[in-house]
């Protein structure tokens, strides 16, 4: 049987190489009986990463190699490297060595004991308070409509081939990888693990990435935003009576409900800051709808080395 593991690349210059090395010493020594294959997705780097990852394609048939035109972002590049896997399974590991390699063969156990999916979840990272907070305050709303996803979130997951399948039928724009794999309702094991730091290069994962991806998350995966905008309007729509039975109140009692004008801007202010947020959010869904209409492809390649 074959595991392919697709590693998504992105300014990953030396690490490429300690990825390689850990993911062939766990067949070396703990999964003998298997074979692998390695998917190397270059998104658009400008440093030498398609060079490292070509040199160990040179030194290995087992591994193939994906290079974009420019940067397409993460999920283009796993979604081009789940296309080319020819695995029995499918693990996707980042290339930055956060993900323990040491958890493979655990991966591996509870896939033959009948688990579909595979999903290693953060309980914790060595990351930055920023990035902590961030990431707790994202995965808190996305599990107010997906509950099943853990909370620290999950990249590193091993896919039956049937799964893989089921994932790579879905043809829409702006996917969210976790929030689709959880979709589809395959038998799901989970393991708990800490994201290792960093120890060579440089995130490319800034904020405004993240934000995307949040982004993404919620608008592709729920109906939070849409349902969060009819309960504001309810609730602005119900205060906005009782102000009116106030006011009306008062001037059969001869009172003024107010002096000036401070009220009745704060009032305006509100509601107008709120009426733009939601012509925002109901802009994304209208942008996304035009992407979904144009059907453009989710990434350009330029070479394949397979």
């Amino acid at each position: 049987m074959k595991i392919s593991f697709v590693v998504a690349v992105y300014k990953n210059e030396g690490a490429l190489s300690k990825t390689y090395e850990k993911i062939t010493t766990v067949f070396s020594e703990s999964l003998k009986e298997y074979e692998y294959e390695i998917v190397f997705v270059d998104d658009g780097s400008t440093d030498g990463s398609l060079r490292e990852a070509l040199a160990l394609r040179e030194g290995d048939a087992n591994v193939k190699v994906i290079a974009f035109t420019r940067n397409f972002g993460q999920m283009a590049a796993m979604l081009a490297g789940f296309k080319e896997a020819t695995g029995d399974a499918v693990v996707n590991i980042s290339a930055d060595l956060q993900d323990p390699a040491e958890l493979i063969p655990q991966m591996v156990e509870k896939w033959q004991q009948g688990a579909e999916t595979v999903i290693c979840h953060r309980i914790d990272r060595s990351d930055t308070l920023s990035s902590k907070l961030f990431s707790s305050f994202a995965y808190g709303v996305l599990r107010a409509s997906i509950p099943q996803i853990p909370a620290g979130g999950f990249d590193f997951v091993l896919m039956d081939r049937k799964v893989m399948d089921t994932f790579n039928e879905i043809d829409v724009r702006h996917r969210f990888f976790q929030g689709d794999l959880l979709w589809a309702g395959y038998r799901t094991s989970f393991i708990p693990y800490v994201r290792l730091k960093r120890t060579i290069g440089k995130s490319q994962y800034n904020f405004g990435k993240k934000l995307k991806n949040f982004l993404d998350a919620v608008l592709d995966a729920s109906y939070l935003p849409i349902r969060a905008i009819s309960l504001t309007g309810i609730i602005t729509s119900m205060l906005g009576v009782l102000y009116s039975i106030s006011i009306v109140i008062s001037w059969l009692q001869g009172d003024t409900p107010f002096d000036g004008w401070a009220p009745l801007m704060i009032v305006v202010l509100m509601v107008g800051g709120m009426i733009m947020v939601m012509l925002g959010v109901i802009g994304e869904y209208v942008w996304r709808i035009n992407e979904e209409v144009r059907k453009r492809p989710n990434y350009v390649v330029r070479d394949k080395f397979l």
